[in-house]
Parts: C-alpha cells; sequence; structure tokens
C-alpha cells in the first residue's frame, strides 16, 4: 500500500471525502461502486467491478468469441482489459481502458469502424503497441449501468468487420449482462 500523506476526518454520518487527485489517478467518478475490505486495524476501498467477479467466465467467453469470430476477442471492465484472446492479446492484458473507450462505453452505444472505410479506430487501451484496422465495441449494459463492453479487433491490413461480428458481439454482451440481473 502506498501513503499518500493526505488525511481526512470522518465527519458525523460516517463519511470521508476521498481527494480529487486520487479519484483522478484510480478513475473513480461519481456513483461508482466501492468494495471495502477490513485488516484488523486497516480499512482499505476497491473500485468495484461487477464482471471483475465472474473473471473465469469472463475468461471463457473471450476464448469462445476468439474462436467463433476469428478476431481478437477482448472483455473489459469500466476501468481495465480484463480477459483478451486471440493474437495480439499480450499487448491489451491488464492494460487501462483509454479515455475514448470510457466515451463509448458511457455513451452505451456499440461502435463499429473499418480503417478499409474510412472508419475512426479509437484504441481500446492506453500503452499498447497493438496496430488495428478494424473494431466492434459493444458496451455491457445491466439495469441500466454500463459494466464494461465486449470488443472484437482485426490486425488484418483492409479488414472489414462483418455483420455476422457486430451480432456475435452483441450476443456475448447480452449473455454477460444478464449474469448480473
Amino acid at each position: 500500500m502506498k501513503a499518500t500523506g493526505i488525511v481526512r476526518r470522518i465527519d458525523e454520518l460516517g463519511r470521508v471525502v476521498i481527494p480529487k487527485e486520487i479519484r483522478r489517478t484510480l478513475r473513480i467518478r461519481e456513483g461508482d461502486p466501492l468494495e471495502l475490505f477490513t485488516d484488523r486495524d486497516e480499512l482499505m476501498l476497491k473500485k468495484y467491478s461487477p464482471i471483475a467477479s465472474i473473471e473465469q467466465f469472463a475468461k471463457g467467453t473471450a476464448k469462445s468469441l476468439n474462436e467463433q469470430s476469428g478476431y481478437l476477442a477482448v472483455i473489459c471492465d469500466t476501468d481495465g482489459v480484463l480477459q483478451a484472446s486471440g493474437t495480439g492479446k499480450k499487448s491489451l492484458a491488464g492494460k487501462s481502458v483509454s479515455d475514448k473507450m470510457t466515451e463509448v462505453m458511457l455513451s452505451r452505444r456499440s461502435y463499429l469502424a473499418n480503417k478499409a472505410e474510412g472508419g475512426d479506430i479509437l484504441p481500446i487501451a492506453t500503452d499498447t503497441d497493438l496496430t488495428v484496422t478494424a473494431q466492434v465495441i459493444v458496451p455491457v449494459v445491466s439495469n441500466g449501468d454500463c459494466l464494461g463492453a465486449v470488443v472484437l479487433l482485426s490486425t488484418d491490413e483492409g479488414a472489414i468487420m462483418e455483420s455476422s461480428a457486430v451480432k456475435l458481439a452483441r450476443l456475448t454482451s447480452d449473455i454477460i449482462a444478464n449474469q448480473f440481473e
């Protein structure tokens, strides 16, 4: 654990203000759920990710999606890439999602882009060297909340995402969302 040197007092209702710098660094936004842990005399807060709680399911889902589509399959929560399967997965594994990816998830709308057709390819994660030529991003929405996204990526020159790949990503997103309803 890293000390910040910041001290806050608890108010009469038991609330503590998390400083803006820490919220920005940890990508905690208003309304985000936090999970509380205790260990003897320590209290720890962690941003809660429902999708991370089904990690094995997400791993199998990404693998199946990759096998069925032939594309690099990625499952992420609102903060980072949880699972990736296919060629190029190592450049995405464990990375934070990009700001553009966050915008797509918050819009709760699917995004499709093919570079060969002049589409704007969005970076999925920060600090990655993956050259993507076609992508589909489908947010995972359950009970009105965006929990993450299902992403299919191609690195093949001139690749164009077919409508069947879009449907497969949407189906996968729905299956994941149904795990939380």
